[in-house]
């Protein structure tokens, strides 16, 4: 669905999964280093030779209750689960024990892989199956099965707090980058205007001497992620490699406030020169997406909203074929209030008042696409 015509002159889940993931792996590091930094001779104190018979039985009957306590410990599966926070936003918590449930489940099934073993029991898996989430953590793979019981829980928490998920891309969305050797000498006059990367949040035009690259943000896209993430949760998707995709990601959310660990590039997709859902924690009924290239989402372009395309360096609009000055050549810019940002987040507000306020009574089987269609409708 498109908002504008082109022109030459737009869990969430996985940040607290990969946090989930880094302390588990480092309190297993810690537990693997005390174990092997204790001596037998530490373990075993010499004393215990002197003991009394009173003293001996009560060692026995510590160990055997150590014996039980550990047998009981290693018959346990350990399960993730996901719950809400204060905030309204679901998230990955920390690793649960069940004890009655998992007692009598003896046999792991194993959601998900780090490498090759198993995310719950460690155990060594042969082969591969599911999807690589390395955006999340990497090595990450998630089987179907836990893919689409994530899927669930996620879309269950963020409907009760009135929220869906909306992905950005970020070249001629919400940014235009260019390569300093691709500048126009009617475009040296910006070398003297580049703002500190010391304070981003303060600036929109940044020199990143160490990509040999400069970057324009969006007229209005700070205000537009602010708005936005009341009512959206918010994934970057570009087709830039993951080095270019984080930087971006650093200039627009400075305080890791929208995206976190959701930053996905063309190195986490799936199928070569498209983007997809599918490594998406996040049910398509609920998705929206915003995107300059309608060729970039051929298995979802009924999530699709097109943006006109922001062309503010030279080099942008001669990679599109307009043979035309670009924004900066002409020293103008997009307008903060009547820009394409401005507008497309009246438009996402309409579909998100559609979506729970207009139908909040029948919520079973609602599908934010049929809201798209009848936003551009009216």
């Amino acid at each position: 669905m498109s908002l504008v015509t082109d022109s030459p002159v737009h869990s969430s889940s996985s940040d607290d999964f990969a946090a989930f993931l880094d302390t588990e792996l480092d309190s297993k590091s810690s537990a693997s280093s005390a174990s092997d930094d204790e001596a037998p001779n530490e373990r075993h104190s010499d004393s215990a030779a002197s003991s009394s018979p009173d003293q001996d039985k009560e060692a026995e009957e510590d160990d055997d209750s150590d014996f039980q306590s550990k047998r009981v410990k290693r018959s346990k599966v350990e399960t993730v689960e996901i719950v809400e926070d204060d905030g309204g936003t679901t998230s990955f918590a920390s690793l649960k024990h069940n004890s009655e449930a998992s007692i009598s489940k003896e046999i792991c099934t194993h959601p998900g892989s780090f490498g090759t073993m198993c995310i719950v029991c460690g155990q060594l898996l042969d082969g591969e199956s599911g999807v690589t989430f390395g955006y999340i953590h990497k090595g990450l793979r998630l089987g179907n099965d836990e893919i689409v019981r994530l899927r669930n829980t996620d879309m269950k928490n963020l409907l009760r707090h009135k929220k869906l998920y909306l992905i950005l891309d970020l070249d001629h969305t919400l940014l235009n980058s260019t390569q300093l050797m691709h500048m126009t000498l009617d475009e040296e006059y910006l070398n003297g205007q580049t703002d500190s990367l010391q304070d981003v949040s303060k600036g929109s035009l940044f020199m990143l001497s160490s990509m040999q690259m400069m970057t324009k943000l969006r007229p209005f896209v700070r205000t537009f992620l602010k708005e936005a993430s009341q009512m959206f949760e918010m994934y970057i998707y570009t087709m830039g490699d993951r080095a270019y995709a984080l930087e971006m990601a650093k200039l627009l959310d400075p305080g890791r406030e929208y995206f976190n660990a959701k930053v996905i590039s063309r190195d986490d997709g799936t199928q070569r020169h498209q983007k997809g859902l599918d490594v998406v924690l996040g049910q398509e009924s609920a998705v929206l997406i915003l995107d300059d290239t309608e060729n970039a989402w051929m298995k979802h372009k009924d999530n699709l909203i097109l943006m006109e395309r922001y062309h503010f360096f030279a080099s942008s609009c001669h990679q599109f074929g307009f043979n035309c000055k670009s924004l900066s050549e002409q020293k103008t810019d997009e307008s903060e209030s009547e820009g394409a940002l401005a507008s497309i987040l009246k438009v996402l507000r309409k579909i998100h008042q559609i979506f729970f306020e207009e139908l909040e009574e029948n919520m079973d089987g609602r599908d934010v696409r049929q809201d798209i269609w009848t936003t551009f409708a009216l």
